[in-house]
């Protein structure tokens, strides 16, 4: 299991002062649609800046239809970034064609499809998609595997299942862990770390719990002690 900081706070100047207090850890960076938004390749750029050895994961969940998904991913290759998503709800045919337009690549970043935003309540989920989110986040990652992609962005609660209806290799990635009991916040199927382990995860993303800390590498040392 690997662990995946989420750079969400409000400026760029703050995300970095985040990122030179955690450094020294072999961790993955998290940049989301506001960051990338907001402060675009540069900010890509700085972080390599501060530790080239950071792994980033590029958190725009692509949906559109499946050539501008494709040409969306193929500009993403020129950005240096290891990990990168898309929304399984795109289809089969979507995923289909950015896996294919990838394949020339020697070192294609890892490609997660997201099944279920870990925002939702099963009330919320049933009333867009008509289907419990455990039944439905185990169909949009068999249509992920199937497409090629290498895992899913789930919570923690749906991991096990889809390993044993897909491979115990296909990747999950689990947003919403309070790795010591924090308040949820404005997600709704939050899991600690022994879950997460528990569920074979691959990767947890936290962000708050690191981030409004005083001491923010502490916080990082005691989630990978926990490993």
């Amino acid at each position: 299991m690997e662990l995946c900081v989420a750079l969400d706070l409000p400026t760029k100047e703050e995300n970095l002062d985040l990122i030179n207090k955690i450094k020294e850890h072999d961790i993955w960076l998290k940049v989301g649609l506001r960051s990338y938004i907001r402060d675009g390749e540069e900010f890509l750029m700085d972080i390599k800046k501060i530790n080239p050895d950071f792994k980033i994961f590029l958190d725009l969940k692509l949906y559109d239809i499946p050539n501008t998904m494709a040409d969306a991913a193929e500009s993403i290759m020129g950005l240096g970034v290891d990990m990168f998503n898309v929304h399984a709800s795109a289809g089969k045919r979507a995923m289909q064609e950015v896996m294919s337009r990838l394949q020339k690549y020697e070192n294609r970043p890892i490609v997660l499809a997201v099944t279920a935003l870990t925002s939702f309540s099963e009330e919320e989920f049933v009333e867009i998609y008509e289907s419990p989110i455990a039944q439905k986040a185990d169909q949009f990652a068999k249509d992920a595997h199937e497409s090629g992609l290498d895992g899913v962005v789930c919570s923690a609660y749906e991991s096990a299942s889809i390993k044993k209806i897909t491979d115990k290799n296909f990747m999950t990635l689990t947003p919403g862990i309070r790795p010591f009991g924090e308040d949820a916040g404005d997600q709704q199927r939050v899991a600690d770390v022994a879950y997460a382990k528990s569920a074979n995860v691959d990767f947890i993303v936290v962000g708050r719990p690191i981030y409004n800390s005083q001491n923010p590498s502490e916080v990082v040392k005691k989630i990978l002690e926990q490993f």
